[in-house]
C-alpha cells in the first residue's frame, strides 16, 4: 500500500523547506504567501536498517525500499474554506492523503514574515483546524441534502440522516470529526468513511523550532492538541543535512547529538500512527520492503505484491528477521528449522521475510 503524507500549515511556516529537506528536491521556498500553488509531490524511500542488513547478506541485483509520498500543500489562510487564497483547491488536495502533517511555526525570525503578523502556535493551529472543519461542514451538509429525500422511505437512509445531522452539529461546535463517536450500523459508518472528511484523518503535529533543547516546546503544543502525535524539528537544520554528503551528514549529526534525521523520525511516527508494518521478500534478483497494515493475513500481504497472489494464494514460507540474520542466508535458516510454512490464517509480523506460494 502507498503511504502518503500531506504537509499543511499557514504560509511561511516552513512547509516547502521541509518538503525540500525530505525529498531533496529543489522546490521554490519563498518568503511570501502562495509560493506553492499546485501541490508538489515527492517520493521518498523509507530508511529501514533491516532492509540493508538483508541486502548485505543476499547481495541482490536490485534493492527496492518501501516509500513515502510527501505532498506539499499550499499554505492555508483564514477563509480558505470559502475559497480565500485558492483555499478550496488546496483543501481538495488534502482529501487524497493517508495522514496530515500539520506544520506549526514556533521559531521567531523578523526576516520571515508571518501571514498573521505574529508567531502564536495556539492561534495558528486553531485557524488551520477551523478551515478544515468548515470544509467538512460543507461536505456533510451536501451529503445530508442528498440523503434527505430517501430518508422518509428507507430505514438505512433515515439512520444515516440522523447520524450525519449529529455529526454536523458536532462540527458546528468547532470540534474535529475524529472526536465524533456514535454507535451506528456498518452501512452508516461506511457512508461516513466515503466522505473522506479532512478532520477524520490522522494528524502529526510537526513543530518547526530553532531550539530543540527547549523542553517546553512540545509541552506547549500538547496543551493545545492533547494526546495527538507531536514531533519537534528544526526544519532549517534538516534542510542543511539534506544537502550534505552521507559522510558530512553523519559527522554533523554527531556534533549536534542527533541519532536520526527528521525524515526517519517522521516516517517512524507515521507508520505507528497509521498502524503500518513492513515485511520483506528476498532473493538473488531483488530484496524488497513492502508496507502493509498491522494485522494483515498472509494472503493480504501477498496482495501488496500482486492482487492475483491473494486470489491464488496457497501458502507462505516465513522466516523471522533475526533468525535470517543469524543464519546468514535463506537456505541456512531453512536447515536450522527457522523457516515455517504458514497458511491463509497467518498474521504477518513486522520484519517477516516471506516467499509467497501461489498458482497465479
Amino acid at each position: 500500500m502507498n503511504l502518503s503524507l500531506g504537509i499543511v500549515g499557514l504560509p511561511n511556516v516552513g512547509k516547502s523547506t521541509l518538503f525540500n529537506a525530505l525529498t531533496k528536491q529543489n522546490v521554490l521556498a519563498a518568503n511570501y504567501p502562495f509560493a506553492t500553488i499546485d501541490p508538489n509531490v515527492g517520493i521518498v524511500p523509507v530508511h529501514d536498517e533491516r532492509l540493508y542488513k538483508i541486502v548485505e547478506l543476499s547481495r541482490p541485483a536490485k534493492v527496492t525500499p518501501a516509500v513515502v509520498e510527501f505532498v506539499d500543500i499550499a499554505g492555508l489562510v483564514k477563509g480558505a474554506a470559502q475559497g480565500e487564497g485558492l483555499g478550496n483547491k488546496f483543501l481538495s488536495n488534502i482529501k487524497e492523503v493517508s495522514a496530515i502533517v500539520h506544520l506549526v511555526r514556533v521559531f521567531k525570525n523578523a526576516n520571515i514574515t508571518h501571514v498573521e503578523n505574529s508567531v502564536d502556535a495556539k492561534r495558528d493551529i486553531e485557524l488551520i483546524n477551523t478551515e478544515l472543519i468548515l470544509k467538512d461542514t460543507e461536505t456533510v451538509e451536501n451529503r445530508i441534502n442528498a440523503v434527505k429525500s430517501k430518508a422518509r422511505f428507507d430505514k438505512d437512509s433515515s439512520e444515516q440522516l440522523e447520524y450525519l445531522t449529529n455529526l454536523l452539529n458536532h462540527l458546528n461546535t468547532g470540534k474535529l470529526a475524529s472526536d465524533f463517536i456514535q454507535t451506528a450500523s456498518e452501512n452508516t459508518l461506511s457512508e461516513r468513511k466515503s466522505l473522506f472528511l479532512l478532520t477524520d484523518k490522522p494528524v502529526i503535529y510537526l513543530v518547526n523550532t530553532d531550539d530543540l533543547s527547549g523542553s517546553d516546546t512540545t509541552d506547549t503544543i500538547k496543551e493545545i492538541v492533547g494526546d495527538k502525535t507531536i514531533i519537534a524539528m528544526d526544519v532549517k537544520t534538516e534542510s542543511e543535512l539534506a544537502s550534505m554528503s552521507d559522510e558530512e551528514r553523519e559527522l554533523f549529526m554527531q556534533e549536534l547529538g542527533i541519532t536520526e534525521t527528521g525524515l526517519d523520525k517522521l516516517t517512524r511516527e507515521a507508520y505507528k500512527l497509521l498502524g503500518l508494518i513492513s515485511f520483506f521478500t528476498e532473493g538473488p534478483s531483488e530484496v524488497r520492503a513492502w508496507t502493509i497494515k498491522k494485522g494483515s493475513t498472509a494472503p493480504e500481504a501477498a496482495a501488496a505484491i500482486h492482487t492475483d497472489f491473494q486470489k491464488r494464494f496457497i501458502a507462505a514460507e516465513v522466516c523471522q528477521y533475526n533468525d535470517f540474520i543469524e543464519a546468514g542466508n535463506w537456505l541456512k535458516a531453512k536447515e536450522n528449522g527457522k523457516v515455517r510454512l504458514e497458511g491463509k490464517g497467518y498474521m504477518v509480523q513486522d520484519g517477516d521475510i516471506m516467499i509467497i506460494k501461489h498458482n497465479a
